[in-house]
């Protein structure tokens, strides 16, 4: 699966209407099994592939985890490489407390991490 979005709309709805699986699927190979699993909060990075390979779903919680990330991975891309969006992901954030963004989604702060995408997107 490709990514061409165009901005925050678009990102959203992509993160709302792709099927969950696929949305694991694109994470596991963008960002990696175990930084997925981690954001999702999963213990065992292989969960992440029984998902991708639809064997079974994510709780809510985890799929929420998921589904955010795949949004602002999206609006991420938009203007950077997915190398430099995953290091974004992983790297301290001064827009998070210097926490990185995957730990920030692993702990449900879904809204801090997207402004921070937007922050990033803006320069800062």
């Amino acid at each position: 699966m490709s990514v061409t979005t165009q901005g925050p709309e678009q990102a959203h709805r992509a993160a709302v209407t792709v099927e969950i699986a696929e949305i694991a699927a694109y994470l596991q190979e963008t960002l990696g099994q175990r930084l997925t699993a981690h954001l999702a909060a999963v213990k065992e990075p292989k969960t992440v592939t029984h998902w991708a390979k639809g064997v079974n779903a994510p709780r809510a919680a985890a799929e929420e985890r998921l589904r955010t990330a795949y949004q602002v991975f999206h609006l991420l891309q938009q203007a950077e490489s997915p190398h430099v969006v995953r290091a974004w992901f992983i790297g301290m954030n001064p827009q998070l407390d210097d926490d990185a963004p995957a730990d920030a989604i692993r702990e449900g702060r879904f809204k801090d991490v997207l402004l921070a995408a937007k922050a990033f997107l803006a320069g800062g």
